[in-house]
């Protein structure tokens, strides 16, 4: 049966949709009511096509698509905006109906390269939704308390000055709301068997807390959706390239610019914190700063060394054993 590569355009109230073949294209809401109207008018357009579904990610204004597709068993794949933005290359201009369209050609030129999406479980879902929420309130706190900081180093107001107390009392709030945040996560956790023995394995190893296990947890499908740690060290952004081209240009080794950012500076954190109580670690730390080795380098090395162990107790479903303690 022949393919009809359907692009979607995802916004907040409205779906542009862009049929690659047929050159047809019509908006609707972007409703439950609005998905139907969709693929009632999809089915008229297509007659004996197969309809091949794609769209960007756009988070919640693109979940109860992806949940409609799934519960009517289309294939469909989604996609990130950047990977779609590269393979476009210089473009002019922008419109809904434009990017439908693009969206559209990319599937129809790289549909053996992608994989059918399937919605991560409803437990990850919940967990992924406390962690967004609970950064919002950490990115406010940080803030306010930039602002008390400003407020005193520049215009040195006394402590009982108005917007510092109000400054104050916020912080308190925000720092009560995060906490009661993050035991809404351990109760999520709890609530899941396999989630649970996941994060038991992997916070046995040293530098991973509770933040960085559940966004390991969530971004992995609980370590199902990458088959090593090599590829998650890649999207995460901390594998390391070549640079280098002919004989004139022989760059260093470097990390890509392109990465998930919360987890390259989670995972940052999480190697101080190895450096600090894992004696392995702190003596290789040491013996590649005495090699000539840079610091920053090294510490990227430790970042690989945390991925690459927790995807190592998954596959083992057994926790983190420290072998250099035991050691003659």
């Amino acid at each position: 049966m022949k393919k009809e590569f359907i692009g979607i355009d995802v916004s907040k109230s409205t779906l542009d949709v862009y049929l690659y073949h047929g050159k047809a294209h019509k908006v609707f809401d972007n409703t439950l009511t609005g998905f139907s109207k969709l693929l009632a008018w999809a089915k008229r357009q297509l007659k004996e096509t197969e309809p091949v579904f794609c769209f960007e990610h756009t988070g919640i204004y693109s979940l109860k698509l992806c949940e409609f597709m799934q519960q009517n068993q289309f294939t469909y794949f989604v996609i990130s905006g950047l990977e779609l933005k590269r393979s476009l290359g210089i473009k002019r201009g922008k419109n809904d109906k434009v990017d439908a369209q693009a969206i559209a050609r990319y599937a129809f030129l790289f549909e053996k390269e992608l994989t059918p999406y399937q919605l991560p479980a409803t437990s990850l879902l919940k967990l992924k939704n406390l962690l967004t929420y609970r950064a919002k309130l950490v990115r406010q706190r940080t803030a306010h308390l930039n602002q008390i900081t400003e407020q005193k180093k520049v215009l040195q107001v006394s402590p009982d000055d108005p917007i510092l107390v109000s400054a104050q009392q916020i912080i308190q709030f925000l720092t009560k709301e995060i906490l009661q945040i993050e035991k809404l996560i351990r109760t999520q956790i709890q609530q899941n068997q396999e989630i649970t023995r996941t994060f038991k394995h992997i916070t046995s190893i040293k530098g991973v807390g509770l933040i960085l296990a559940v966004t390991l947890i969530t971004a992995t499908d609980n370590f199902k959706a990458f088959k090593t740690w090599r590829q998650f060290a890649c999207y995460a952004g901390i594998a390391p390239f070549e640079h280098q081209s002919g004989t004139s240009i022989k760059g260093k080794t470097r990390i890509s610019t392109l990465g998930n950012r919360t987890i390259k500076t989670l995972l940052s954190q999480a190697a101080a914190t190895a450096l600090q109580h894992d004696p392995e670690i702190k003596m290789y730390y040491q013996r590649r700063l005495k090699a000539g080795k840079s610091k920053m380098s090294t510490i990227n090395v430790i970042r690989n060394k945390i991925v690459s162990r927790t995807f190592a107790v998954v596959k083992r479903d057994k926790p983190y054993v420290n072998l250099a303690k035991y050691a003659a």
